[in-house]
């Protein structure tokens, strides 16, 4: 069984247990019931319910910070300086679209002091090296990996935080886990999480 990691888990949502909310309804509808919205930063909580199903690439980026330096920013905020730098683009339509990895690195690089570089084309097996010396991972997987049985529709799609990898198992936090064993310390055989990643992700050395 793999131990569990020093880095604190934060969700996407303010309140970890409303994925279920967010399945059945989207964000953007359930997300308006969520007590602790002003935790996230956002001016209110139609900002927050519009945004936070996006932010799965922030929720990662906030546990990095957390870990490193035990300051845990608001995910709103983070949202608004990596769309500054253009890692988050809203669309005429009103959509938003997002994460955008090349701006996101410099915004890292520049507002935190992070050495991050684009990965593509890796197979699971191969995010273990990348993780050495105490670095992470931000890989792009099909969000169904919360069910782990199933088997995905496509990769990609979503984003988590892989906190350890060894030959035999790829560890992680899941912004959007539905439960608790699915959102912390998640660990997945390389040939499962395989099954969802897509292949591409960013490095945080």
């Amino acid at each position: 069984m793999t131990e569990p990691t020093r880095t604190p888990y934060f969700s996407q949502w303010e309140t970890p247990g409303m994925t279920a909310a967010v399945l059945a309804e989207g964000a953007e509808t359930a997300l308006l019931r969520d007590p602790a919205w002003r935790g996230s930063g956002a001016a209110s909580v139609e900002e927050y319910a519009r945004w936070a199903g996006h932010l799965c690439g922030m929720a990662c980026l906030k546990m990095v910070l957390a870990a490193r330096t035990g300051v845990a920013h608001p995910i709103l905020e983070l949202a608004r300086g990596c769309a500054a730098e253009g890692g988050y683009v809203e669309e005429p339509d009103g959509q938003i679209r997002g994460l955008i990895y090349a701006p996101f690195l410099r915004y890292v690089a520049a507002r935190f002091g992070l050495r991050a570089t684009i990965r593509l084309d890796l197979a699971a097996a191969e995010i273990a090296p990348l993780l050495a010396g105490g670095g992470y991972f931000i890989a792009s997987v099909h969000k169904d990996i919360r069910w782990p049985e199933r088997a995905p529709p496509h990769t990609g799609g979503h984003l988590v935080l892989v906190t350890a990898a060894t030959p035999g198992a790829i560890t992680f936090h899941n912004p959007s886990g539905h439960e608790a064993a699915a959102q912390r310390d998640v660990s997945l055989p390389p040939a499962v999480f395989g099954r969802f990643f897509a292949g591409r992700g960013i490095a945080i050395a």
